[in-house]
């Protein structure tokens, strides 16, 4: 009986697509090109889609077999006007989607790509470049004069800024949540005496699974949580037709990696931010929340670390810690006809049972579980209310829900006006925010997939006892979420959510046995690394919700920020106001015609002709008689059933109906992450085997020398050498800039 599980790569890793007059080729190959499978597409249909997916898996013989007589049977018909045999279009690492407006379908597909991050040997890519192909030939296209300008619209979404996949990683969801569906099958193992086969099984694809034997693996593959994928909508056409490996996600908002040397020892520290399609779009254009609970600029932050020694899912140690930002959750809005810094804050709709409050922290008890800590840092003192407005009506939408909770699953609300504290002289806004951060972990806790280190019995911590979340066997889970948010969710958010990761990542080294206290100063590597993580996906989210970098920093708000920063603080302050005022309208439209908020649609009304969005947003606007829930028992009955636990984890019919499970031998190319990463059976580039330039707490402490002069040294030196000191820690890694350091 097999006792592992891993995931399943994705066999769809190098693509071609081959051209000929009335069809396109889709070649489709794994990394080390030994299996291939092929798409058809038809070039004839001026406005359909159809593709055909003969789901067979090809080797490289029988492709070339394949090509070669597609390209014989084309050139055969060379007497005749257009004719031509098969060409090679273009090459590609992945298909973002297919998209029709008001003329036929296009193709969208990933030209460039760049290693980001490693998390366990499983490589996370940035979307580079990308090429946008229109499918049908030029003999039975059917133009359009508003054609060319949704296609402007479109396009509009710079795919090649901050848009993130991975072939064998599920990037949608938590690395909590990836773990945790590894055990998945082996615990229904376990249960297979006091259950149902056919109840328990019915995910498995193998149908004689549960009889073999043997040294199996079960390769596992979940759905993706469609709420923080992008191209959804896209690849929704092709879903039900083509094999699951043609379906690569990708996700939007932030990703960063760090290497730490503790004592030789290296950690990668990991960050990763991923930001909600549903209700998205620019700071003033999208606020509060819709009629299914999403709020407006919707982030989920993870930090993750692991021993960077040991690249493997089972045999390594990883931790993590998720918080959230997010709007807050009502409905209001802001005016923006008239130029104003400050527009004023309304509330657009009467909600006196907090019904899209209620919604949405239905959904965060089912991915989170409790308890849900919300950090309301909105000003609460002004002379005349502006943000005051929100903090009211939260509070009040908090209390009503709260009465109908089981007491133990209430929700946290902890208000502290951020503004305020940070123009007095006599306080200090980190250190309150540490106190905040040091009571919010504790009662969360954070993911770990190893039991306690010995080294925390040898060096009790008191702290360590206090720590909340769910001890098991195999580790720690996370139980609850932190909820931040200020209006923009953007500058105090960013700072706060520092520093309450700063506090986790002192309990994720302690927990590894990396560090003797739970505990970290600021003047450190760790705290100095995980700054510069933070400030960059602080500006990357800033510059997608606010069209500028962030204007306050960590620094401003420990006051040490230099004279020079004050006046980039102002031309931010102008970049974003230049930015809502001008080019957000047209941002906004682009979002809603990539996420498929808007479809094109002859006879109807244009996207630029419609005078708001709101009713794409808002549909149950729309219905004669919307759906009303309980005004009491407002949450889902079945999340509540498992508090503290989230629902989404636990192991139960609806969860295990959401898997992909299939047995393979253990060294089978899909689930084999050691030789996908390292390619022992070729020759390897040195620019493709250390490809990831990430920053290190080395780079100010070793040599450093230039990537030519690496290589000379490399040459003079013997191979062996080379590799022993790589594997050593002699090699430190790459810096920022390109270079290589060496101990």
């Amino acid at each position: 009986m097999p006792t592992a599980a891993a995931p399943i790569i994705s066999s769809v890793q190098k693509l071609v697509l081959y051209e000929t007059r009335a069809r396109y080729f889709l070649v489709g190959s794994n990394n080390a090109e030994t299996k291939y499978r092929v798409l058809k597409i038809d070039r004839t249909e001026p406005k359909d889609l159809v593709i055909i997916d003969d789901r067979h898996v090809y080797t490289q013989q029988e492709v070339r077999e394949l090509l070669g007589r597609l390209d014989l049977g084309n050139r055969t018909k060379m007497g005749q006007k257009g004719s031509s045999g098969l060409f090679r279009a273009v090459s590609a690492f992945g298909v973002v989607g297919f998209v029709r407006f008001l003329e036929g379908y296009y193709i969208v597909l990933i030209t460039k790509r760049r290693k980001m991050a490693d998390i366990g040997g499983h490589a996370i890519y940035k979307v580079e470049d990308t090429n946008m192909i229109y499918i049908p030939n030029d003999s039975v296209r059917v133009t359009h004069p508003d054609e060319a300008r949704y296609l402007r619209i479109f396009q509009n979404v710079d795919l090649s800024s901050n848009f993130y996949f991975s072939y064998s990683y599920d990037l949608s969801h938590s690395l909590q949540y990836n773990l945790t569906v590894l055990r998945m099958p082996l615990e229904m193992l376990k249960s297979e005496m006091t259950q149902n086969r056919q109840e328990s099984f019915d995910i498995f694809e193998d149908e004689g699974l549960i009889t073999q034997g043997g040294s199996g693996v079960f390769g596992i593959c979940s759905e993706p949580y469609m709420k923080y994928v992008w191209n959804g909508e896209l690849l929704d056409i092709i879903k039900s037709t083509v094999h699951r490996d043609w379906l690569l996600y990708i996700i939007h908002g932030f990703c960063g990696q760090s290497k730490l040397l503790i004592y030789g020892r290296p950690v990668y520290v990991t960050l990763i931010a991923r930001r909600s399609s549903k209700f998205a779009g620019t700071r003033f254009l999208k606020r509060g929340a819709n009629c299914e609970g999403d709020v407006a600029n919707e982030v989920e932050t993870e930090q993750i670390l692991c021993d960077a020694s040991v690249m493997s899912f089972t045999a390594g140690s990883y931790s993590s810690y998720v918080q959230v930002r997010g709007s807050v959750p009502l409905y209001w809005s802001q005016d923006i006809s008239t130029m104003m810094p400050k527009p004023p804050i309304t509330l657009d709709q009467a909600d006196p049972f907090a019904h899209v409050a209620a919604l949405h922290f239905d959904q965060m008890f089912q991915r989170f579980g409790s308890p849900i800590i919300i950090l309301n840092l909105v000003k609460e003192r002004e002379k005349r209310k502006h943000e005051r407005i929100l903090s009211e009506e939260l509070v009040a939408a908090v209390t009503y829900l709260n009465q109908f909770l089981p007491p133990e699953h209430t929700i946290v609300y902890i208000p502290w006006d951020m503004a305020k504290y940070t123009k007095s002289k006599l306080c200090n806004v980190l250190d309150r925010l540490n106190v905040i951060a040091e009571s919010v972990v504790k009662k969360t806790g954070f993911f770990v997939n190893r039991p306690d280190s010995y080294c925390s019995i040898l060096r009790p911590d008191e702290k360590w006892n206090e720590l909340g979340g769910c001890v098991i066997p195999t580790g720690r889970l996370q139980t609850g979420i932190l909820r931040t948010n200020c209006v923009d969710c953007l500058d105090r958010t960013n700072t706060a959510q520092f520093m309450v990761g700063k506090c986790a990542l002192a309990y994720q080294l302690y927990s590894l046995g990396l560090i003797d206290k739970p505990n970290l100063q600021f003047d450190t590597d760790a705290v100095r690394l995980f700054e510069e993580l933070y400030e960059d996906h602080g500006d990357t989210l800033s510059l997608q919700y606010g069209g500028s970098q962030l204007v306050h920093r960590v620094k401003t708000y420990r006051k040490i920020a230099p004279w020079t920063q004050h006046s980039k603080d102002i031309m931010q302050t102008l970049s974003r106001y230049y930015s809502n005022a001008f080019s957000d309208a047209d941002r906004q439209d682009s979002i809603n015609l990539f996420l498929g908020v808007f479809h094109p649609t002859e006879g109807k009304p244009h996207l630029w002709e419609l005078p708001t969005d709101f009713y794409l947003h808002h549909k149950n606007t729309m219905r004669l008689l919307p759906t009303r829930r309980s005004y009491t028992y407002w949450w889902t009955p079945e999340v509540i059933k498992h508090l503290p636990l989230p629902y989404d984890e636990v192991i139960c019919a609806v969860n295990l109906k959401k898997l992909i499970v299939k047995k393979f031998h253990k060294y089978e190319e899909e689930i084999d992450i050691h030789n996908e990463f390292f390619r022992p059976y070729e020759l390897s580039s040195f620019d493709d085997t250390f490809c990831l330039a990430m920053t290190s707490s080395a780079r100010h402490t070793l040599g450093a020398v230039s990537l030519p002069e690496a290589r000379s040294l490399i040459h003079q030196k013997s191979w062996n050498c080379c590799v022993f000191g790589i594997y050593c820690g002699i090699w430190s890694g790459f810096s920022s800039n390109g270079e290589v350091a060496f101990a």
